[in-house]
Parts: structure tokens; sequence; C-alpha cells
């Protein structure tokens, strides 16, 4: 009863000074009545008789007569102050009762106080916030490309309607191409949360979800050599032309471009790794005596170890060795864009919208080449992984001009890494659930270019830093790739 409304008074002036900016006096004379007021007078008499004991010790150190009659009246004197201070004591309780249940009404009344404090900065948070969001939403999608996005609806309604395949095929096409911005933007706000490697591998994840549901349909239909060409197609258009291209729209604006070394490094190896697992199924074909059946059983095995792989490539880029992966040149994060949650919200929305523009477009493309005479093979390796990745080659170049390498490389590497460990064992693994013969032995020509495609990048990337003639070279190797696609003869 005498502790409480103390510290209540203290917390009081500390809360009126700090906050409120009010006068400190009054809080000053409201807290020196009551008990405090009794405590400060039963202090005080125990002073006086710690003094008047003082003074009788030291005259009896001095050797004076009188000395044991002033300090039996000194301590008969701290006695009888003593009773009266612990009766004043018991009056002042009954005082102290009011005083103690008016501290409780007024702390009540400031936790009220405090309480409507905190729920208005809450509401004047959470409405910050949203103004945030929508300022960066505004950003992300008033542009003059957006305007493109009027042909997502009208390229479904030409598939839907089985309109003639050249305006299916221009209207998704051209619907594309902003939804390849939003994503873009998407991704670069995800990467100014969790960094650029994070960044890229969201980016890369949607968009290969896409690719793979895809290949999942064309396995179940038995299109075998449409889905070895398109992800055969799918890596080496991320390893060649879309790196490539990134490369050279940053040497547009830097001489040269630095980026983390360590985590290309992991990503080349992996893609070794991928090319040896096609490759030994393709030259086991090739032995005498084996037969179709060996070659599959081989595929489903070596399809295990690749998801094995991948997981463990994971494991490593993430967790144990996370800080060999860490952004060259990382910018702190900035004020005023799109929160993660967001960001995430609407990289899925423009993945599936992308998905189902794709979808079309791919319907359309083989009537397409029957008007105009393209050769199978180079659909499935050269124009489908073009059409069915523009998001996500839009996302590697821009970022790359940017000055982003590491989530450009995030976006074509990592993209390529996660089609040829993880995509193509899955296109295997679905092939023998729905008991077809989805296996790892391509063609020779096919398993040719994934070779040196994998030699020529990791020779480019070992350094750590490029240039444009590094960019102009990659482009080049695909379009010497997709000459020879257009001259591979049709089976019967």
């Amino acid at each position: 009863w005498l502790g409480l409304p103390t510290v209540f008074g203290c917390a009081r002036l500390l809360w009126c000074r700090l906050y409120r900016g009010e006068e400190t006096m009054p809080v000053l004379a409201g807290i020196s009545s009551g008990p405090v007021r009794g405590t400060m007078m039963i202090l005080s008499r125990r002073h006086r008789m710690m003094a008047a004991g003082a003074s009788g010790a030291t005259r009896k150190s001095m050797g004076l007569s009188a000395v044991s009659r002033n300090s039996l009246a000194s301590n008969a004197e701290g006695l009888q102050d003593a009773e009266n201070a612990e009766a004043g004591s018991h009056n002042g309780s009954y005082t102290s009762l009011g005083v103690v249940n008016a501290g409780e009404a007024g702390k009540s009344s400031l936790l009220a106080v405090d309480e409507g404090e905190k729920k208005g900065h809450e509401q004047l948070n959470w409405a910050a916030w949203w103004q945030v969001q929508f300022e960066a939403l505004k950003d992300i999608f008033l542009n003059y490309l957006n305007i493109l996005l009027i042909f997502v609806p009208i390229g479904q309604y030409c598939h839907m309607t089985e309109m003639e395949s050249c305006y299916t095929f221009t209207a998704n096409f051209l619907a594309i191409i902003p939804l390849a911005s939003v994503l873009g933007s998407a991704t670069e706000a995800i990467s100014a949360h969790t960094g650029q490697l994070v960044g890229g591998l969201l980016n890369a994840t949607f968009g290969n979800a896409v690719e793979m549901i895809m290949c999942i349909q064309a396995v179940k239909a038995g299109l075998i050599q449409v889905v070895q060409g398109n992800l055969l197609g799918s890596i080496l258009s991320n390893l060649l032309l879309v790196l490539g291209m990134a490369i050279c729209a940053s040497g547009l604006l830097r001489k040269t471009q630095q980026f983390n070394a360590h985590g290309a490094a992991a990503n080349m190896t992996c893609q070794a790794v991928a090319s040896i697992s096609v490759c030994l199924p393709t030259m086991f074909r090739g032995v005498a005596n084996s037969t179709d059946h060996q070659v599959l059983m081989i595929s489903r095995v070596c399809s295990i170890f690749l998801m094995a792989v991948y997981g463990l490539f994971l494991f490593f880029q993430l967790k144990t060795h996370s800080d060999l992966f860490t952004d060259e040149n990382q910018e702190e994060e900035q004020e005023g864009q799109l929160a993660p949650s967001i960001s995430v919200v609407l990289l899925f929305l423009c993945t599936m919208t992308v998905a189902v523009c794709s979808g079309a477009l791919v319907d359309s493309i083989e009537d397409v080449s029957k008007v105009y005479g393209l050769p199978q093979a180079f659909i499935g390796v050269i124009l489908l992984p073009i059409v069915g990745n523009a998001a996500e080659h839009a996302t590697a170049v821009t970022c790359a001009y940017k000055g982003m390498m590491d989530l450009a490389l995030g976006v074509a590497v990592g993209s390529s890494t996660q089609i040829a460990l993880f995509v193509v064992p899955c296109a295997v693994m679905f092939g023998w659930i729905y008991d077809q013969p989805m296996n790892l032995a391509f063609r020779n020509f096919d398993t040719a270019c994934q070779m040196l495609s994998v030699f020529l990048v990791s020779q480019v990337l070992q350094h750590g830093n490029t240039n444009w003639l590094h960019g102009a070279m990659l482009m080049t190797t695909y379009l010497l790739i997709a000459t020879i696609t257009w001259f591979i003869p049709e089976a019967n």
C-alpha cells in the first residue's frame, strides 16, 4: 500500500513528460501526499535516531562524562519518535486507501488511453501500408506497354471460338508481352526483399511449373518426341539465347558486369551432371543387343538420381552454403516497394495467365507450321521454347539491363538447371505412371547440342564477370543450332 502509489506516480511522471509534454510539477505535488508523506516522516525520524546514536558514540570516544546520559536520552527520544511515527502511519493508512483507489482509477484511464492510441497507430500503419502497395501496383500497371493486356481476352476468345490459327497465334503472342513485363516487375519486388538468388529461384519455379504441367499433358497423350524436343529446347534457349541476350543487354551500359561466380559454378556443375544423365542412356541405346525396355528402365533409375541431386543442390544453395550465394553489390531494401506477399500473389496470377495464353499459342502453332511450312523439329526445339518461356526471357533481359546480373542468372541458368534436374525426370516419372515410353534417350544431335552448350556456358561464367562479346558468342551458337534444326528431316 506504500509502494504502488509511488510507482504509479513515477510512471505517470515519465509518461506525462515523454509522451504528453505536460508540466511535471503537479505530478510531483500529487505523489508527495498520503502514504508517501508518511513514509518520508518515518524516514526522517529514523535519520534523527541514527544521528543521535552517532553523536553518542562520538562523545563516548572523546571521553566526555555525560555521554551515557545523553545516549540514554537520545535512545528514549528515538523510541518515542518511532512509536509516534508508527501511530501516524496507521492513521495515514486509511488516507492511503483512497489514494490507492484514485491511483487505480487513474491507471485504468491511462491504460485505456494507451490502448486507444495503439489502435489509432495500427490503423494509421495499415492505411499507410495499403497506400504504399497501391502506389507500387500503379507504377507496375500504368505504363503504355500494358495496353496490350487487352489481347489476353481477345486471344482466349479466338482460341475458344476456333478462329483461324494465325489470329489466335498473333493475339496470344501480343498478350504475353505485357504479362512478361508485369512478371518481371513482380520478380524484382520479391528480390528486393529476399535477395536476387531467391527471387530468381521463385521466378524459375513459377515459370517451369507451367511448362511441367504442359509436358505432363503431352506425355499422357503419348507425344514423347515433342516433349523431348521441347525440354531440350528450353534448356538450350535458357543457356544460350536468354543468357546471351541478358549479357548483351547489360553490356550496352557497362563495360563488364560482375556476378556471383560461386552460384554460376554450382549451377553449371549440375548442368554437366544432367547432360551426362542424358548422354549415357542415349549411348547405351547404340550398344549391341540392347532393348528399348532396358533403355526405359535405365532412364527411370537415372531420373530418380537426378531428382535427388536437385534436392541436394537446393539444400546446398539455401541452407548449408547460403553464404556462398550472396548477391554481388547487393543493395539495401528500399522503401515504397511492393510487399513480399503481394508480390508472390501477383507472380502467381501472372504465371497462371501466361500459362493459359501459352497453351492457346502452342495449340495454334501446328496449324501455323502447316500453313507456312515450318519443320516439326524446328517447332519443338526452337519455336515452342521461345514462345512458352517468353515471360522468363523478358524478365532475365530486363533485370540484366538494370544491372541485376545475379537475378538474370537465377532466371536463365537457374531455370535450365531446374528443367534438367527436375522437370525432365518428372516427365519420365509421369510417363511411368501413365505407362508411356518416356525416356532419357534423346537424339544424338540433341545430346551433342546439350553437352557442347553446357561446356561453352561454363567457360563464359567461370571468371565471375562478362562482357557483351560473351553474349554475342552465346547467341551465335544458338543461331547455329536453330539453323541445323531447320534442316532435320521429318520422320515418317
